[in-house]
């Protein structure tokens, strides 16, 4: 639990932290933001490889490994001197993060078997703490500490995991598989991956630099990933990534169920901050303690979700799960129309969060029900490609959402009151549509979350009995 928890709270601080590592560092924001990006990026690149490593080496080398490469290059990213390279050594770490976050999900798989839901339900705890816990640690170093501690305070729990994994962790000889590496599907898989997450974060963003190249980018992604998908189709069980998981109704149930999750996680992180400072005018404070509440639901949640899904099933929890999530959206649809009380958001917020927090857990319990310990690996891998293009995707047509809306209505009211009228009425008519553009946005969403209902119901009924 202290692999993820550690990469989960470590992007967290350095995301809060970049404006302060550009003064220090004396280089602009658009070059530190890369000490972010490169991160993930790289982490998608070694994604596709925790299958096969595991297969080949063993999880609990491979385990070993990747969280002292880890450990050491958060040393090496705290005594970094210069901004280039901070980020050369992030790359590092986000290479040796790519691999943690899956091994660690597939460890767990391994020994829980059908209790899989209770144990996640207790697992998935640390890893919450991250995000709540991370801006108020790094608003702490960066107050009473130097910079520099933002990474080094991972040695102490990196050294300690990494010696408790050294003392706990059983062999696995008898798990390993001898399968040659697909050099030509990581060439391809890859590379598709870190492009097409990098183009979705850029468009996402609204960065109009080189906008040609960003959908030129995209494009290549795509076709890579389309040539991988029929290179995996002709090699079979030998792919790096054997899609025939995907031929099983029960694991691409709950792989679709994963994948719409993570777009109501990512897509609602995007889109209430923004209504509620854009379109209410809160201040970021006020604006983050209502949104804590919707972390306070998932918290909620989650201790419960191995004795639910034990008794009703995958299936009855991540549906009902689902319907809680979007019961708890669909009022913003008429924010339009009705401006409600804060007291209002808060218990949607809550009951989203409650709602997303009963969908995962089950799905992912699912996903591992049958399936035998010698795929888990690659099985991991998969769900872990597929449950992280979920963010950058929702996340973009949102945004491209929300900002064509938004032009569409001052556009129509131009027209309306005439070209010579334009600049006088443009900000005006902002300030009187953004509420509907953000209602047309919201109803987008809940069309996601209607998608998300859908997939859960999917799932085999069966219950998940130990």
């Amino acid at each position: 639990m202290l692999a993820p928890l550690m990469a989960q709270l470590d992007s967290t601080v350095v995301n809060v932290s970049l404006s302060t590592l550009a003064e220090k560092l004396d280089t602009t924001l658009t070059t530190i933001q890369w000490v972010s990006s490169g991160y993930l990026l790289a982490l998608a690149l070694t994604l596709p490889l925790t299958g096969w490593l595991v297969d080949r080496v063993g999880a609990r080398r491979v385990y070993l490994a990747t969280f002292s490469i880890f450990t050491l290059t958060s040393l090496l990213c705290g005594i970094a001197t210069t901004a280039p390279s901070l980020i050369l050594f992030r790359i590092l770490q986000g290479m040796a993060g790519g691999v943690l976050t899956p091994l660690s999900q597939m460890m767990m798989a391994r020994t829980a078997g059908r209790n899989m839901a209770r144990v996640m339900g207790i697992a998935v705890m640390p890893v919450m703490i991250g995000p709540i816990l991370g801006p108020t640690l790094a608003g702490l170093i960066l107050q009473h500490a130097g910079w520099q501690w933002i990474f080094l305070v991972n040695l102490p729990v990196g050294i300690l995991a990494t010696l408790l994994a050294w003392r706990v962790l059983p062999p696995d000889r008898d798990l390993r598989v001898r399968r040659s590496f697909d050099a030509l599907g990581f060439i391809m898989l890859a590379p598709a991956l870190a492009m097409l997450l990098h183009s979705l974060e850029t468009l996402a963003s609204g960065d109009g630099t080189d906008p040609q190249g960003v959908w030129l980018e995209l494009s290549a992604a795509i076709v890579l990933l389309a040539a991988f998908l029929w290179h995996a189709t002709r090699r079979a069980g030998a792919a790096l990534i054997d899609i025939r998981l995907f031929r099983t109704r029960t694991f691409s149930a709950s792989a679709a169920t994963q994948f719409l999750t993570n777009c109501m996680t990512y897509g609602g992180q995007l889109l209430f901050p923004l209504y509620l400072i854009t379109a209410r005018g809160y201040s970021p404070s006020r604006a983050g303690i209502l949104l804590a509440l919707m972390g306070l639901g998932l918290l909620c949640a989650f201790p419960l979700m191995g004795k639910l899904t034990d008794r009703y099933g995958s299936r009855r929890v991540a549906t009902g799960g689902a319907l809680i999530g979007l019961i708890g959206t669909l009022p913003f649809v008429l924010v339009d129309r009705y401006e409600m009380p804060d007291l209002m958001i808060c218990a949607l917020l809550w009951l989203r969060g409650t709602g997303l927090g009963s969908i995962n857990i089950p799905s992912m319990s699912s996903a591992y029900a049958d399936m035998p310990r010698e795929r888990l690996p690659v099985a991991t891998t998969a769900l872990n490609i597929v449950q992280r293009l979920g963010g950058p995707i929702a996340t973009t047509v949102l945004a491209i959402w929300l900002h064509a809306s938004l032009g569409s209505y001052m556009n129509d009211t131009a027209a309306a009151n005439g070209a010579a009228a334009a600049y006088a009425t443009a900000n005006f008519a902002a300030a009187n549509h953004t509420a509907a553009a953000f209602s047309s946005t919201f109803a987008l969403f809940c069309v996601v979350h209607a998608l998300g209902v859908i997939a859960a119901a999917m799932i085999p009924g069966r219950k998940n009995r130990p």
